[in-house]
């Protein structure tokens, strides 16, 4: 029974992913009429959106890094994501250690004898 949850979740999980993406098979259309990209970003639709309000508008700095390709671009998207979630897991992994710490060292400080409260060895 807990192989057959287990199979049933995976295909659950499965399924959630892969719908979506078949469900939406082309991108938001735009004013033109034409499909745009699935997953366009968020700075693209802001730049159409500035363009369209203010032609002749001038950006006040370029970019220092500019991707050669949008993959690129997401291949340091999806980077710089990991290397965020690294440094909160390690943040929380610490964190939870001085806390297990401290409990043992006020475990510790509260035996009678001052000794960690254990099993007498012979």
């Amino acid at each position: 029974m807990s192989r057959l949850k287990t199979w049933l979740l995976w295909a659950a999980v499965v399924a959630l992913t892969a719908v979506p993406l078949v469900w939406v098979g082309h991108g938001p259309v735009d004013e033109t009429g034409a499909a745009g990209e699935l997953f366009e970003g968020a700075d693209s639709r802001a730049q159409q959106a500035i363009s369209r309000i203010a032609p002749d508008y001038k950006p006040w700095f370029s970019p220092v890094l500019e991707p050669s390709s949008n993959e690129i671009a997401s291949l340091l998207f999806a980077l710089q994501a990991a290397l965020g979630a690294g440094v909160i897991g390690y943040w929380l992994g610490l964190s939870k250690a001085r806390t297990r710490a401290s409990e043992a060292a006020a475990s510790e400080a509260d035996s009678p004898s001052g000794s960690p409260a254990s099993p007498s060895q012979p």
